[in-house]
């Protein structure tokens, strides 16, 4: 049967939490790669790039099937009406993405400008160079950071409801259906895998993942995709049990592939291009990565963390505001250690716990001040405190 509306899933709580935890060490791990960002002096560790291997092909699939989940969860909460659930994410999205173009992320190109020669201050950078849409020495300003995110969910959010409000409501039902019916059945990890894969490898243009709206045609094809799978699992009882008989082949399949993309990144470190013969194997490697690895963490959520806590309702709602500050606030201690003459661990436990403690700081400020609370992603009024029952099978809160 279809769990009622009203019954939120813990689970997914859990999992958004520990999704974002694992951002914030992704990028701070990213200072340590010759990747990108602004390496630390002392230059990259040689084998970071493998940890974060193990995350880089699934955690953003997770996050936009995790919103996905929620906003079909928010679409019950408001009766169903498309209007009154665009709306309430207009604002709970879209006034913090406005608070944080303009007042979070310029100090990260400003720091990025000053490494490379800016002679301004900051105020004089505000002023004249930061919302100038041109480019400044190496810089493009403005840019949208971190928080191209929450465009790209927003984009997907109004798609959605412009979508539910063009079709009549048996289209909508037709669709769900037979989606529903090929997915919650043997074919939910083959094809997966296989749309990753051939959005990945063969869609025109290839690959693209620049946080560039216009220019990330594969990109959103395969976001767009996640975050619709994860508002139809809202509402689907059969693709949960699917999920439910198949989490561990999905987990075995993400071992699997992170073995192949660990081993390539072994023999190829940094930024080795993988020879041709083997870029094939390794681009399907990664897909069944990014696919099964999220069809294991719904299952495990699912099956083991659906269970409340005194701490979820704080934990969950600080989500968003952390993810706001957490780039900022990492930028900036970044570049204040950079010469200290420190050593690799030493700089990136300073970093874990800065950015960690700067961004909860961030939150219980932001919590405590009314008016700034939709400014940070939160309710303007807070909500009244709760038990810690055990719940069953549904909702989430949402990014």
């Amino acid at each position: 049967m279809k769990p009622a509306p009203s019954q939120r899933h813990y689970g997914m709580d859990w999992l958004r939490i520990g999704a974002f935890v694992l951002l914030i060490f992704y990028h701070v791990g990213f200072n340590f790669t010759p990747w990108g960002y602004q390496t630390p002096t002392r230059g990259a560790v040689s084998w970071a790039e493998i940890p974060l291997l193990g995350l880089s092909p699934w955690r953003l699939s997770l996050l936009f099937a995790i919103s996905g989940y929620a906003s079909a969860a928010l679409l019950a909460k408001d009766g169903g009406s498309t209007s009154a659930f665009f709306r309430s994410r207009l604002a709970r999205l879209g006034i913090p993405l406005i608070f944080g173009l303009l007042v979070v992320v310029p100090p990260q190109p400003y720091m990025g400008l000053v490494n490379s020669g800016y002679q301004h201050d900051y105020i004089y950078y505000l002023l004249h160079d930061a919302f100038s849409f041109q480019k400044v020495r190496y810089e493009y300003v403005p840019r949208t950071m971190h928080l191209w995110f929450v465009v790209y969910l927003l984009a997907y959010t109004a798609i959605l409801c412009g979508v539910r409000a063009a079709l009549p409501q048996s289209w909508r039902d037709a669709i769900r259906t037979g989606t529903e019916k090929v997915l919650a059945s043997w074919a939910l990890l083959p094809l997966g895998i296989l749309f990753v894969f051939a959005v990945r490898e063969y869609l025109p243009h290839g690959w693209t993942d620049m946080h560039s709206f216009l220019n990330d045609r594969a990109a959103h094809l395969h976001y767009g995709a996640v975050f619709l799978f994860g508002f139809l699992l809202r509402q689907s009882e059969p693709l949960r049990l699917a999920i439910a008989r198949q989490w561990k082949v999905a987990a075995i399949l993400a071992v699997l592939g992170f073995a192949w993309t660990a081993s390539d990144a072994y023999f190829y470190p940094g930024n080795i291009r993988t020879p041709p013969e083997w870029r094939l194997a390794l681009c399907f490697s990664k897909s069944v990565q990014s696919w099964s690895t999220v069809i294991a963490l719904f299952g495990i959520a699912d099956r083991f963390w659906n269970y409340d806590s005194k701490w979820r309702p704080t934990l969950a709602e600080a989500v968003f505001p952390v993810y706001i500050a957490h780039q900022t606030i990492m930028v900036f201690v970044s570049y204040w250690i950079r010469d200290k003459g420190l050593t690799a661990l030493p700089e990136f436990l300073i970093l874990c716990a800065s950015v960690a403690g700067g961004s909860w700081l961030f939150y219980l400020v932001g919590r405590e001040i009314g008016p700034l609370r939709p400014l940070i992603g939160l309710k303007r009024q807070r909500p009244a405190k709760r038990g810690t029952p055990r719940g069953p099978t549904l909702a989430s809160s949402a990014t």
